[in-house]
């Protein structure tokens, strides 16, 4: 019999995804009883920066407090932005030192960037990384380089220092109204900037119009990316799917190319498409008829579970054909995540940025983050004492998210019986997101 221990620890700080952390109960977390070695060398790193997470846990914190209504829409109730502007200004503009390709959207957002990111470190590229929540350290939202390693502890805390009188400053004449992503979006910029990357790859954080992240100028804007929108932060960005989808929209830069993921409601697709043309942005879409993906089938590779997939993927001016891409991401989802980031690249190529099919190819197949749909391996499971037992890992909490990971499970395991322990925030969707498990026969 197989059985499934469907599990998440949230750590109230977080606000949104919800976080892995804990098997069952209190001990070790699952990372530390899987991969010590890892876990102490994550401790000791972290313990290099601790004057700068001192700092960050001076300032306001929406993640742990909550997000004021209205916060993330382009009005009167929304984040100053120009807060953020003038931060930047006295560190030097950063921002203005690289390409970047800005990803908004409900679901998805973290997924497509890691694709991004993978498939453009496969050429040769030098890519920054910037995405949220984390897991376990705050590191793993800002990845750099060739390689894709998380910054460094010492590098992190060093920046910080090198500019705490300038951010002192900061904090003094806005009041004290600085928060704490703004700092830290404003050093993951700095460190892109300092570390001289070819391009970085930028998770908003909350909606997109007036997200500290949405900073990027039009000729520094390599592509906007929007990958879906549905029903999450209602309040905060204006209580319906139609101020969602405008909140989204605001990365949406004049000039600069568009790609949509969905697929979308037809009046959400207007109000991108709407946006898109007043800002004179060429809209390519990765749920257009011409473009096709399917799943053949689900297998063990190496010892982990993927499947196995084809990508059909159109632009204006670019066509490639992807047979047998063996996708550790797992589920239609992550499949039509990884078809938004094959749009995005064929983009750029269209623009003269040199990406071959076999970087496309092994970027695609590379891209793995823990927690999202993630099966442990037997050793893994063995382990944690449960030999012979197949684990899934995954932060879904709303009911679209939940909707996919059942639909993965069924793919995978379709005669499996399941055992599920979840947690999740209190203001989320618990009735919704239940009702889709129940449903399973």
């Amino acid at each position: 019999m197989n059985l499934f221990k469907y599990h998440h620890h949230f750590r109230p700080q977080i606000h949104g995804r919800l976080l892995l952390n804990y098997f069952v109960g209190e001990g070790p977390s699952i990372s530390s009883r899987i991969g010590s070695k890892q876990c102490f060398r994550n401790h000791s790193e972290d313990q290099d920066m601790t004057e700068f997470m001192e700092y960050l846990d001076s300032l306001k914190n929406y993640e742990k407090l909550g997000v004021p209504t209205g916060a993330g829409t382009d009005s009167e109730d929304g984040f100053d932005l120009g807060r953020m502007k003038r931060l930047m200004e006295r560190l030097g503009n950063p921002q203005s030192k690289f390409k970047a390709i800005h990803i908004a959207g409900t679901k998805g957002k973290g997924s497509t960037a890691a694709f991004l990111s993978n498939i453009l470190r496969a050429e040769g590229y030098s890519v920054g990384c910037y995405t949220s929540p984390h897991i376990e350290t705050i590191r793993e939202r800002i990845s750099l380089g060739r390689s894709g390693e998380m910054v460094s502890g010492k590098a992190l805390n060093f920046l910080f220092k090198r500019n705490k009188e300038l951010l002192d400053q900061s904090v003094k004449l806005e009041n004290g109204r600085i928060s704490h992503f703004e700092v830290l979006t404003a050093m993951a910029f700095s460190l892109f900037a300092q570390e001289n990357v070819d391009v970085a790859v930028i998770e908003a954080g909350l909606g997109g119009a007036r997200d500290a992240t949405n900073i990027i100028c039009s000729s520094r804007l390599a592509a906007a990316v929007i990958t879906s929108i549905g029903e999450e932060h209602m309040a905060a960005l204006g209580g319906s799917l139609e101020s969602i989808a405008m909140a989204k929209a605001g990365i949406i830069k004049h000039g600069c190319p568009t790609i949509l993921g969905g697929p979308f409601i037809p009046n959400i697709e207007c109000i991108l498409r709407d946006k898109a043309l007043s800002m004179s942005s060429p809209v390519v879409s990765a749920s257009d008829p011409g473009n096709r993906s399917s799943i053949k089938g689900v297998s063990l590779l190496n010892g982990r579970l993927c499947q196995c997939c084809d990508l059909i993927i159109q632009t204006d001016n670019e066509f490639i054909e992807l047979f047998d891409v063996n996708l550790r991401m797992l589920g239609r989802h992550q499949l039509q995540n990884a078809a938004t980031a094959t749009c995005v690249i064929l983009t750029l190529r269209n623009l003269g940025w040199r990406i071959s099919e076999a970087s496309i190819r092994s970027g695609l197949e590379k891209t793995f983050l823990v927690g999202r749909s993630h099966f442990l391996s037997a050793k893994e499971a063995g382990i944690l004492g449960l030999p012979g037992t197949a684990i899934l890992l995954d932060g879904a909490h709303t009911k679209d998210s939940a909707k996919a990971l059942v639909d993965t499970i069924q793919m995978s395991f379709p005669d499996a019986q399941l055992a599920l322990v979840v947690a999740m925030a209190s203001d989320k969707d618990h009735y919704g997101f239940a009702t889709e498990f129940l449903q399973v026969d």
